[in-house]
């Protein structure tokens, strides 16, 4: 079963354009920078870093709050108080993004695994560039962990946040490895 298919969640099967969605957004202080968190009544569709440099369409609508407990889960989980998201999710991508997605959430918190692994996780391990390509594009940065991803030579690579912005997610869940070099002992 897809974790998109689970109760609470929605699974979309079409890839939809932000320009045509009415949503509602907000935004919140985090310790990578601004995040501006978008959804609809009954889920969150996006997350963007301050770094995007992103305007919202205006058929988006700022608002006070949404209607799930996106920024106090995030604070949470900022704060090392919170592991394991519990929100609506509806991201817009296509049948093979949302496998690797659902993938992504598999990963438990604290550790990484490589973009082969998460291949293979998905039944397909030839498609480890497709995979990575859609690691890229997905829109729950954070909430969907693809900061988890990483080379198969243990190095952080691409992150639509940035790779310091992976590197802090990464360091605040205690999944990065001291540099051996380093050490003094």
């Amino acid at each position: 079963m897809c974790l998109f298919d689970k109760p609470g969640y929605i699974r979309v099967n079409r890839k939809i354009t932000m320009a045509t969605e009415h949503l509602s957004y907000i935004t919140m202080a985090s310790p990578v920078g601004e995040l501006l968190l978008a959804g609809d009544e009954a889920s969150l569709k996006y997350i963007h870093f301050e770094s995007h440099a992103f305007t919202p369409p205006p058929e988006w609508q700022a608002v006070e709050a949404l209607p799930y407990p996106v920024v106090e889960q995030l604070a949470a989980y900022f704060a090392e108080d919170l592991r394991d998201f519990d929100l609506p999710l509806n991201p817009a991508g296509t049948t093979f993004q949302l496998e690797v997605w659902a993938a992504l959430q598999e990963i438990p918190y604290g550790e990484t695994i490589s973009y082969l692994d998460l291949a293979h996780a998905i039944g397909n391990p030839n498609a480890v560039r497709a995979v990575g390509l859609a690691n890229g594009k997905n829109p729950l940065s954070i909430i969907v962990p693809c900061h988890r991803v990483i080379g198969n030579d243990g190095k952080l690579v691409g992150y639509g946040g940035g790779l310091p912005i992976k590197e802090a997610l990464l360091k605040l869940e205690g999944a990065l490895q001291p540099d051996p070099q380093l050490s003094l002992f």
